[in-house]
């Protein structure tokens, strides 16, 4: 096995974490997943030693996972197994009010809370998967906070404000 597909192989667990993070399955996260590999090996001519493989292989995930929910490929059903794994210790019942949680954000801020949160990227990374501005990320990363924070601790009312962004007049 060539060091290339070796890095890859490493980056599988992280990979998986993040897909069934985005897709609240695990069939589905698996294969994207397996996606990610074979196109990452069969462009591996595209990737640049000098670069951050991570960034590359969760850019191309992201991106895979955007393809499929466009194209209306994710007729999948949300199962409590297929939550994404989060840290080993702690309460089970904190981490499945987590997960639930998790997945009543959108994508949009899920995706930054699970890359910055969970798989400790920086901001810069995190803009660089998703192809947004930093100041983007920063902001979906404060509003998916606040989104979880008010669902954790069972604020609707605070949800239903943090969701509804402020319209102001201008003259």
């Amino acid at each position: 096995m060539s060091d290339f597909a070796q890095d890859l192989t490493l980056q599988i667990p992280r990979l998986r974490r993040y897909a069934r993070a985005l897709t609240h399955d695990s069939a589905w996260a698996d294969d994207l997943v397996q996606d990610t590999m074979e196109r990452a090996l069969g462009r591996r001519w595209l990737f640049r030693a000098d670069s951050n493989l991570i960034a590359w292989l969760f850019t191309m995930l992201h991106r895979l996972y955007l393809n499929d929910v466009s194209s209306h490929r994710m007729a999948r059903a949300v199962s409590e197994d297929s939550a994404p794994e989060l840290a080993s210790s702690g309460d089970m019942a904190t981490q499945l009010d987590l997960r639930r949680a998790l997945a009543q954000l959108n994508p949009e801020h899920r995706a930054v809370i699970v890359l910055i949160g969970l798989e400790q990227l920086s901001y810069k990374e995190a803009a660089t998967i998703l192809d947004v501005p930093i100041g983007t990320v920063m902001s979906r990363l404060m509003r998916g906070r606040e989104k979880l924070r008010a669902l954790l601790s069972g604020e609707t009312e605070g949800l239903a404000a943090a969701a509804t962004p402020f319209l102001t007049r201008i003259k």
